[in-house]
């Protein structure tokens, strides 16, 4: 089945109703959108998207079976393969055993929980923004590991590691990745 941004969009409100995983995954999207345009891949912009903004289906529902369940409800539905591995990929050796292959699939394995921390330094900024974010910023808060816990520090640098990328670049990208999503949202 051909999914569209409107229909994926529809599947991700059936599953989730807390405005922060719907705005979590709008983030997600719009930082896939961006990689793809800034890795040549600007003709799959729209399928990076849609993986990116699918990736938490089953989240809120099945946080136990993350990454699993969302597997289910897609291929009940008929959903594309490629968007079933790539937004089961962002949970190896979390959850699941499906490993990031495609470029696009380590970017979102990256960047997931990366962008959970960036938009965690973001709120504690007087302008509560990403638009004025330095990565100096990012890596102060990045090495307490007390603040936002629930960002795993491993899956960042294992994923900027499967990209190639120092942990710093793929901080600086992801940061204007988010600022082109503050930008749309304004």
């Amino acid at each position: 089945m051909e999914l569209n941004r409107d229909a994926a969009f529809k599947l991700l409100e059936e599953y989730n109703k807390e405005p922060f995983h719907i705005k979590h995954a709008l983030t997600v999207e719009g930082v896939m959108r961006y990689f793809a345009k800034e890795l040549g891949y600007a003709e799959e912009e729209d399928f990076w998207g849609i993986v990116g903004l699918l990736h938490d289906l089953d989240f809120e529902q099945y946080p136990e079976q993350h990454c699993i369940k969302e597997q289910e409800i897609m291929r009940e539905r008929g959903i594309d393969e490629r968007i079933i591995h790539a937004t089961a990929s962002h949970g190896w050796e979390l959850t699941v055993d499906v490993k990031p292959e495609h470029e696009m699939e380590k970017v979102l394995y990256a960047t997931d929980e990366l962008t959970g921390l960036i938009g965690a330094v973001a709120l504690m900024r007087p302008s509560k923004s990403v638009m004025d974010l330095e990565l100096k910023s990012v890596k102060k808060k990045y090495k307490n590991l007390n603040f936002a816990a629930g960002c795993s520090r491993t899956v960042i640098e294992r994923g900027a590691e499967l990209l190639g990328w120092t942990l710093d670049e793929l901080i600086e990208k992801t940061i204007l990745a988010m600022r082109t999503v503050e930008q749309n949202q304004i």
